[in-house]
């Protein structure tokens, strides 16, 4: 091989008539020993060397269950999302498992509220009513069930919460003795997954221990390791209705600056004994999936949370955006990050999409 012919020179394009004339010449061929284009030219070929697929099993369907409600109620900031009384809710859960999605997950909206969360751990709940009937009428789908207070507060905080001249102040160790009674209740229930969202210190070693200690040795923790105080949870709040009646939830969920401590608090979770570690929200915090996967290789799990559900809904709705190919693009960077499930809204649609 002589000099000229070496590899450097290889990758070098070589527009020298160009150079020379100014002019363009199209039969001019660039000496490239690599062209990643080749790959992409059919899609048959972008189907074989696809680095990241989406399957059915990847999704997780968000419920809500109330008792205020007959029927369906429509929420008005998260279209195509409706409160649900029982008989509803067997009817969605019941399409969206026949579609192929796996798993749903249950909130609950109770009919009265007070100060200690009284129907939070009631075995006649809301959600404990809906998940034994769930289970009975839907044995193959996996019941998931949010453990929190903030639905069931009079005040909307997750957990016992004292003010002080307009300061919610939200006492730990007390929250969490409640909240272990209401994951209890939901494995007593029937629910295959509890799913605790409050963000207190030490709650996941709690509820292993009360789970195990009432027999529930094999129902699984999913645990909101990594929850952020996130101004995209608007519009769930309305469809839980479930917002603070004063102050803020900053001083329990995590600050979104801070990558290094929510890698200490999966760490912390997964010791206490959680099966599976959540990161939310999705999208502004897709680095923190990357890393926790990376680091602690658990099953993983991003909740696609409402307001980047309703974002891109009212995108699309005006035309701006495609949806269809939007929510495909968004479910793969979730999946490319390292997230192994996915909470989303558009779980049975993603389902149908795929099988297109």
């Amino acid at each position: 091989m002589t000099e000229p012919e070496n590899n450097a020179e290889l990758r070098k394009p070589r527009f020298s008539s160009f150079a020379k004339t100014g002019k363009i010449h199209y039969n001019t061929a660039m000496n490239l020993p690599r062209r990643p284009r080749r790959l992409r030219s059919t899609p048959q070929l972008r189907a074989l060397v696809r680095e990241t697929a989406l399957s059915a099993d990847d999704f997780i369907l968000p419920l809500f269950v109330s008792e205020k409600v007959k029927g369906r109620a429509p929420v008005a900031s998260m279209p195509g999302v409706f409160q649900l009384d029982e008989i509803e809710l067997l009817v969605e859960a019941g399409a969206a498992h026949a579609s192929g999605v796996r798993a749903v997950l249950l909130f609950g909206i109770p009919a009265t509220k007070d100060e200690h969360a009284s129907g939070a751990c009631a075995e006649d709940g809301v959600v404990q009513r809906a998940v034994r009937r769930l289970k009975r009428e839907l044995p193959q789908l996996i019941v998931m069930t949010d453990v929190c207070l903030c639905e069931y507060m009079s005040h909307g905080h997750c957990g016992v919460t004292e003010f002080r001249e307009g300061v919610a102040h939200v006492h730990n160790d007390e929250s969490v003795q409640i909240i272990v009674a209401t994951a209890v209740s939901h494995a007593r229930a029937g629910a295959d997954v509890v799913a605790p969202s409050d963000m207190m210190d030490g709650r996941i070693g709690a509820i292993r221990a009360g789970l195990d200690e009432a027999g529930f040795h094999d129902t699984i923790i999913m645990s909101y390791a990594a929850k952020f105080a996130s101004a995209f949870y608007g519009p769930f709040r309305d469809a839980a209705e479930s917002a603070p009646s004063a102050g803020d939830r900053r001083s329990y969920q995590m600050d979104a600056s801070n990558a290094r401590e929510a890698l200490r608090e999966v760490e912390l979770d997964i010791a206490e004994g959680a099966d599976i570690v959540l990161v939310k929200p999705g999208l502004p915090y897709l680095d923190l999936v990357w890393r926790i996967k990376e680091q602690f290789g658990l099953p993983t799990a991003v909740y696609n949370v409402s307001g980047e559900y309703s974002m891109l809904i009212a995108a699309a709705s005006k035309g701006w955006l495609d949806e269809r190919a939007c929510v495909m693009e968004m479910m793969t960077a979730f999946k490319r990050a390292g997230a192994d499930l996915i909470i989303t809204y558009w779980a049975r649609q993603c389902v149908e999409w795929l099988k297109a």
